[in-house]
């Protein structure tokens, strides 16, 4: 399932998804598979995800 609520929190602060790939470790394919749905994410990924957005976990990852 593509994750959009993660692609409007980037969007929302104006990031790329190299930008937010550098800030949190992993490369932009990462960033682009995770958006599309097609790579699910460590937990420990989606907590760097979290925090550099300025989101919790139920923001972006939960349903």
């Amino acid at each position: 399932m593509k994750n959009l609520r993660l692609k409007a929190a980037r969007a929302a602060l104006d990031l790329s998804q190299q930008e937010l790939a550098e800030r949190v470790g992993v490369s932009r394919q990462t960033i682009n598979a995770i958006e599309k749905g097609d790579y699910n994410p460590t937990i420990n990924l989606c907590l760097k995800i979290c925090h550099a957005l300025g989101k919790t976990l139920d923001d972006l990852f939960w349903e």
